[in-house]
């Protein structure tokens, strides 16, 4: 009788475990995130960052007990900024299960993956590739400022100096023949006032940024004393090197997130020998002291003391939390999801939510709240970041 009535019980509690997947799945196995970035050439910076702070964030979350017990997974690879590695990357992942991803680091492979994802209805949402095409479909996100949108909110801070009678003489240099920046300057000249845009200096390079001198730029926007450069940060480095002595050192060099690694990435280039003050538009404040991305911060530097530290690593932190609160978010009402859930019903999900009013509060990035449109884009508000002070 004994023996049959723990036969009985065993039976019973097989039976009830395929009848309620929750029972028995939402306190073992993992959903797994993929994530392509170059973590090797010259983008590496920003993709260790990404990397090693999506990595903080799921064992934080993992830590705290996961999903109702479900764990997370990282599936890290590198594409070395290299449009044609993705497709490798991604069916790497896609193999290993992957369930939702961070997409890519920067702007091209990422345009890649997201026509990848897009077959699949994979969601995924990037922390740091800006170009506006990432989120044309509807299964991708971005935790970043879109290009269009980082121009917008660059000449709205340019504007309130402006009409504050605290601006100056007004320049502009950017890339001609680049995407990002053609993009950041036409939506900058789009929203300033027409005033303001007629009266500006508009000075302009183009080709292999390693082999352009910038003295004839230099020359064109010596008079300034704010001077907009929507580009990266090598030839910015470039130009401000070429323009001590030449632009007065009360002026204000301003950038996008182009502009981050400008004083710890350039080989060569020492930011304290500029005189003028150097700042950007960004989402994160690398120098807080209080808040959540203070604690980011001092986590982060525990954890890799010698690794770089941007709003690229920020923004990808703050990427995997804003999916596991949307998934916790979308548990809470009704939805069932486990560790076993594909990566097209966990897409549908999540874009229910996205698209639904889901807010993230206590982001590291931004100023604590961060929403999204239906566009993908986020919203959410921006930081005039000091780089350096003028000497």
């Amino acid at each position: 009788m004994k023996k049959f009535l723990a036969l009985f019980l065993a039976v019973l509690m097989i039976a009830t475990c395929a009848a309620t997947l929750s029972s028995c799945k939402k306190d073992s196995g993992t959903i797994k995130i993929g994530l392509s970035g170059p973590l090797t050439g010259p983008a590496a910076s920003y993709g260790i960052a990404v990397a090693n702070s999506a990595k903080l964030a799921v064992e934080e979350i993992n830590a705290a007990g996961g999903l109702n017990g479900i764990k997370f997974e990282l599936l890290s690879t590198d594409d070395a900024h290299d449009a044609s590695k993705v497709a490798t990357n991604y069916a790497a992942m896609e193999a290993d299960g992957m369930q939702v991803a961070l997409g890519c680091v920067t702007s091209g492979p990422c345009l890649e993956f997201a026509k990848l994802s897009k077959d699949a209805n994979l969601f995924f949402l990037t922390p740091s590739a800006s170009a506006n095409d990432v989120v044309k479909e509807n299964n991708a996100y971005q935790m970043c400022f879109a290009d269009g949108n980082q121009g917008t909110y660059a000449a709205n801070y340019v504007k309130s100096l402006y009409e504050a009678n605290t601006l100056g003489k007004l320049g502009i240099l950017y890339k001609s023949d680049d995407n990002y920046s053609t993009g950041l300057y036409e939506q900058f000249m789009a929203t300033i006032p027409t005033a303001l845009k007629d009266s500006a200096v508009v000075a302009t390079f183009t080709g292999d940024e390693a082999t352009v001198d910038f003295t004839s730029q230099v020359a064109q926007l010596q008079e300034c004393t704010f001077i907009f450069m929507p580009i990266y940060y090598t030839p910015a480095a470039a130009f401000m090197s070429k323009a001590v002595g030449k632009v007065a050192n009360s002026a204000t060099y301003y950038g996008c997130d182009g502009f981050d690694g400008i004083d710890t990435s350039v080989e060569g280039f020492d930011i304290t020998a500029i005189p003028q003050k150097v700042s950007m538009l960004s989402h994160f404040n690398s120098s807080a002291t209080t808040g959540k991305a203070a604690d980011y911060i001092k986590a982060y530097k525990a954890k890799y003391p010698d690794a770089p530290l941007n709003q690229f690593g920020a923004s990808a932190y703050d990427c995997v939390y804003a999916i596991y609160y949307a998934m916790k978010t979308a548990i809470d009402a009704g939805k069932e999801i486990t560790a076993d859930i594909s990566a097209t019903d966990l897409c549908e999900i999540l874009k229910e939510q996205f698209n639904g009013g889901f807010t993230y509060t206590n982001s590291v990035t931004g100023t604590g709240t961060v929403k999204w449109a239906s566009t993908g884009f986020v919203e959410k508000e921006a930081v005039a970041y000091v780089i350096k002070e003028a000497n």
